[in-house]
């Protein structure tokens, strides 16, 4: 006759009890527009965490279905892996051992036919369409995922500075994308979106003084925390604006002798004047962040010192390596890549194009900053050469119209 066991609590079973009861008020508290796919996600994993593993459709199935859901919302997958998902699903449903894994597969088939939907969105147009979550296509097509109705409707109320204000929660940038955004927000019927961005910069000069109380965002206490930010472009100056308001103390490295990074080195400044691109890094600065220029890392400062020396380190070195063609004579002399003109004009070295005859091999918006600017530089003619036809060109349109006004022709269909 097998031994009676009794189970004493212990610490372990009484935490982990309230930490199942927990899941289940989260469950019962949930909103009714939460995304889909994200539950059916978060439901697979708990029962793949409950998973003895002892047959093949809960130890290989779940973890399948946990992977594909996950490449689903990391906007990954294709209608492959929905069929996939979907015959994952069935084999758990009707061959698992125990409810862990059948209850898992059920859940994930009635997901999947209730909600096809949503599953169709997250893999066709990477966004959630479920309930309050939904993005309009504005918001959803904006890398940093602006709140563009909040702003919209705040310049429509004739208040440009706390329209600025709401951008800046998710983009600290608002008068460089004002300028050089590429805009793919505007979508279907397009509202001129980057044009109401500019015309809030354009009329809250106080937005962007860093001397005004009322453009200040809201700032936590301090916690005593320094972080060193390693690159002073976009990424690291995001960064460390948003660092400053958690109440750290970061410190960015710039290895150039200013700050700005692409923006100042890679986009000419015809496209962003740089006193307005100085106006915008002085507000920033002003937020709380320390910035050392000349600062080469790991030439000056090596990582184990600023690992030492502060809290946390975040690498923002930038992408900043130039893309090389493979073919015989780009090496030769008077063949410069975009990157080294750019920086070039960046630092104030303005090469002298007088009288030369210019090709530019490619057709993005890089060629087009490289192609007008040697118009600007004195160019006596600018060529720009494009292996495919000028209408796949993948620089915007108004790029190319603008090089073609300026005087640039555009030779297509070749390629060295």
């Amino acid at each position: 006759m097998p031994l009676m066991e009794i189970e004493r609590p212990t610490a372990a079973r009484a935490a982990m009890a309230d930490v199942r009861e927990e899941l289940a008020r989260r469950a019962r508290s949930g909103s009714a527009g939460a995304c889909p796919v994200e539950l059916a996600g978060a439901l697979v994993g708990l029962c793949a965490a409950q998973s003895c593993g002892k047959c093949v459709p809960c130890r290989v199935g779940l973890a399948q279905m946990a992977a594909l859901i996950g490449r689903i919302l990391d906007g990954g997958a294709d209608a492959a892996d929905l069929r996939t998902l979907e015959r994952t699903a069935r084999a758990a449903y009707e061959s698992a051992d125990c409810a862990i894994g059948y209850e898992a597969g059920a859940a994930v088939l009635r997901a999947l036919d209730g909600h096809a939907a949503d599953f169709a969105s997250h893999v066709g147009c990477g966004r959630c369409a479920a309930g309050p979550r939904e993005a309009g296509p504005c918001r959803s097509g904006c890398p940093a995922h602006v709140d563009i109705p909040g702003y919209v409707a705040l310049v429509h109320a004739d208040r440009p500075a706390d329209a600025v204000r709401l951008i800046r929660k998710d983009n600290p940038f608002p008068l460089a994308c004002a300028l050089i955004c590429e805009h793919p927000c505007e979508v279907d019927a397009p509202v001129g979106i980057r044009g109401l961005k500019r015309y809030a910069v354009e009329r809250a000069p106080e937005a962007f003084d860093p001397a005004s109380p009322a453009a200040a965002p809201f700032r936590h206490p301090a916690t005593g925390r320094r972080v060193a930010v390693v690159g002073g472009g976009p990424a690291g100056l995001t960064a460390a604006y948003y660092l400053a308001l958690m109440g750290h103390a970061p410190v960015v490295f710039e290895q150039r002798d200013r700050l700005g990074g692409m923006m100042r080195y890679g986009i000419p400044a015809y496209r962003f004047p740089r006193e307005e691109l100085d106006r915008e890094l002085d507000w920033l600065l002003a937020q709380g962040i320390e910035a050392r220029t000349g600062v080469s890392v790991p030439g000056d400062v090596t990582l184990t010192a600023l690992r030492e020396e502060f809290d946390a380190v975040y690498l923002a070195v930038g992408a900043h390596a130039e893309k090389r063609l493979g073919v015989p004579g780009e090496d030769a002399e008077g063949v410069l890549s975009a990157v080294q003109m750019l920086r070039a004009i960046g630092d104030g070295l303005q090469p002298d194009f007088s009288g030369e005859r210019v090709a530019v091999v490619g057709g993005g918006n890089v060629a087009m900053d490289v192609a007008r600017s040697a118009v600007r530089l004195g160019a006596a003619s600018v060529t720009v050469v494009y292996r495919r036809r000028a209408e796949d060109m993948t620089a915007q349109r108004e790029e190319v119209e603008g090089a073609i006004a300026e005087g640039c022709d555009i030779l297509a269909l070749h390629a060295p």
